[in-house]
């Protein structure tokens, strides 16, 4: 396998990367309360965004199994806030050395292989070699049903040779208020 980082997905692979994209997160539809699919046109937007890298993971034959999104500019980064970072990590938010991941997705014929521990570990070397640091969000489902929180925690905590410190910066909650017609 093979990380390519390009600044902009070639319009010949814009049809096979929102493929890979939408096969990788569409039972999130059901699954998660805030969308978390980008429709189409969104995602073509990023896929021409040149301030967001893309990390793309081709299997032995050239094929692209694995697809991240991967930017230190935050203002490039729809639904979150700038300010947040700037506040929490001045220094870092100025020296742009706080990265953040839109997406990393691996195709169904794939989960088996290691592209999702080649596109972290890309991810990683990226922003270690800046000493900077990468922020992340996953909707709960994937946080407890699947332990991507911890995954990743310990996939970065070897990358690291434990030098890494986590945290959890934010978290939301969709509440639900019913009222049962009165029996």
């Amino acid at each position: 396998m093979l990380v390519k980082i390009i600044d902009q997905i070639p319009d010949e692979m814009q049809k096979a990367a929102w493929e890979l994209y939408e096969g990788a997160f569409k039972d999130l539809r059901s699954l998660a309360v805030q969308r978390h699919l980008m429709y189409r046109s969104e995602f073509d937007e990023v896929m021409r965004d040149p301030r967001i890298d893309k990390y793309l993971c081709l299997d032995d034959s050239g094929n692209l199994c694995g697809l991240s999104t991967f930017t230190n500019d935050l203002d490039a980064v729809p639904l979150i806030a700038p300010e947040y970072f700037e506040r929490r990590w001045p220094e870092m938010y100025q020296e742009k050395k706080i990265w953040y991941v839109g997406f990393a997705a691996v195709g169904t014929e794939a989960r088996s292989t290691r592209a999702f521990a080649e596109l972290v570990e890309a991810m990683h070397r990226t922003a270690s070699d800046r000493n900077g640091m990468i922020a992340i969000d996953y909707c709960n489902y994937n946080d407890v049903e699947r332990n991507f929180g911890r995954v990743v925690r310990l996939m970065l905590h070897r990358l690291s040779g434990g030098a890494m410190h986590s945290e959890c910066m934010d978290q939301q909650s969709f509440w639900l208020y019913e009222f049962p017609a009165a029996a």
